[in-house]
């Protein structure tokens, strides 16, 4: 898609890692601006890691700009002193942007729950990030286009060349370049060539050729205003794509699939769950295990939650961290036996009839905190599709189905995680974990009422 742009790209994301798929789409980002096309790139500052400064390095082009969305005053990566500065203005720098939007020519884009890191490319085998994106094109791009300009253009999005003093030298450009092109030269992983593979052009070949038809479908672009947290207070008037995604949920007549990462619905979500359940439609969540968990606190705060969804009748399954079937799942078979599966996506399905995909997790973070967008599309085929991959992944080798049983002789619920160990059923009343001390550690997180930041 960078190769195909001749005038604007513009990218919108909550992570921008500087390793390898990083420094990859890097490269071809520079090599865009080289040919004279105009690159805006807009980051969140929340998760910085050191390396992931590379991209302000761009600055020093004259075709490129760089903005950081809401930023920490310390620019380095220590993880104290960031935290000490997080406690001293928490008001301020709770409020993230955790949108993940990529468009090229106002005329196509890639819109889903995806950063950009090693781990969300199944680039790293010590651990993999399951997730979704979608390809638009047709005037939606516009509308999308149009989004990320309303965020370019907010207050809170800062011109990194202000936050480093001056713009970068050319000469430290010319250095990047280097690291950029020895970088190109090492990816290669468990036999996947990515350079060789991006090289090939698909599956974006296919789609302009028609070999790989898009599906022509109506979609309603649902997002959150820059200033969320005003519109929220009612200071200010805004968009809340809340509303919107919680309108599309009710009206739900038979079936409801949710995949979700992070599980803390709060009180609007288990009223808004617990309706559909008195209306006997059928709601399936796939979320992620201890075991999978890249984040302990989240789940720390789902836990509360997995005893109410049951007794519902909501149906629970949490992703296992190895796979024993890679179908559905978004990766070969060869990485599939490494590291720890984890999902990221974050996919509803409505009545097989409607979808919605973006950066919204099923939590009070996303609802309440973080700025989030997404499309619900009316495309029963596509929904098919994720009907399709969403069945692959609750089957037992690949996800443990939570049910509840009584404990004791008082008969008070506890859960079991049913799931299988090659041909045989399994039944586990104790939680999967990858140690006792993650068991502990999450248990003992449980403890401290932090749903509101979950």
């Amino acid at each position: 898609m960078i190769k195909a742009a001749e005038q604007t790209l513009d990218l919108q994301y909550f992570v921008f890692r500087g390793d390898e798929t990083g420094k990859l789409l890097t490269a071809a980002v520079l090599h865009a601006a080289d040919r004279g096309v105009r690159v805006r790139v807009l980051v969140d500052d929340g998760d910085t890691e050191s390396g992931d400064e590379g991209i302000t390095v761009l600055e020093a082009h004259p075709s490129i700009q760089v903005r950081i969305f809401n930023p920490f005053v310390y620019r380095g990566h220590a993880r104290l002193l960031r935290n000490v500065e997080f406690l001293f203005d928490i008001s301020r720098l709770d409020y993230r942007m955790h949108n993940k939007l990529f468009i090229v020519d106002n005329a196509i884009a890639l819109i889903g729950g995806r950063n950009i890191g090693d781990q969300f490319f199944q680039m790293d085998p010590e651990s993999q990030v399951a997730d979704d994106d979608i390809f638009a094109a047709g005037p939606i791009a516009m509308k999308l286009s149009a989004t990320f300009d309303e965020f370019w253009n907010s207050d809170l999005s800062i011109p990194a060349e202000a936050l480093v003093g001056e713009k970068s030298a050319h000469a430290a450009l010319n250095d990047h370049r280097e690291i950029l092109n020895d970088q190109r030269r090492q990816m290669k992983r468990e036999g996947i060539d990515y350079v060789k593979r991006a090289a090939t052009g698909e599956p974006f070949k296919g789609m302009l050729s028609g070999h790989l038809p898009l599906i022509w479908a109506r979609a309603q672009l649902v997002y959150d205003s820059p200033d969320k947290k005003k519109v929220k207070s009612g200071a200010k008037y805004g968009r809340l794509m809340q509303r919107a995604l919680a309108n599309t949920t009710m009206e739900v007549q038979s079936e409801l699939l949710m995949v979700t990462p992070y599980l803390i619905p709060g009180n609007e979500g288990m009223r808004l769950l617990k309706d559909l359940r008195r209306r006997n439609v059928r709601v399936r969540i796939l979320t992620n295990s201890l075991e999978s968990s890249e984040q302990l606190l989240a789940h720390s705060g789902y836990m509360h939650y997995r005893v109410p969804l049951l007794e519902n009748g909501v149906e629970l399954y949490e992703i296992r961290a190895l796979l024993g079937n890679s179908k559905g799942s978004g990766q070969t078979e060869a990485i599939s036996r490494h590291g720890n599966y984890s999902l990221h996506a974050k996919l509803f399905v409505f009545d097989r009839q409607k979808l919605f995909i973006g950066s919204m997790n099923f939590d009070q973070r996303s609802m309440h905190i973080n700025t989030e967008i997404g499309l619900i599309i009316d495309s029963s085929e596509l929904a098919s599709q994720l009907v399709a991959r969403f069945e692959a992944m609750v089957q037992p080798v690949n996800a443990y189905q939570l049910v509840l049983h009584a404990n004791g002789t008082g008969g008070r619920a506890g859960l079991v995680w049913r799931t299988q160990e090659g041909t045989n059923s399994v039944e586990l009343d104790r939680e999967p974990a990858r140690s006792d001390w993650q068991r502990a550690e999450v248990n003992f997180i449980s403890l401290f009422p932090l749903d509101d930041e979950l």
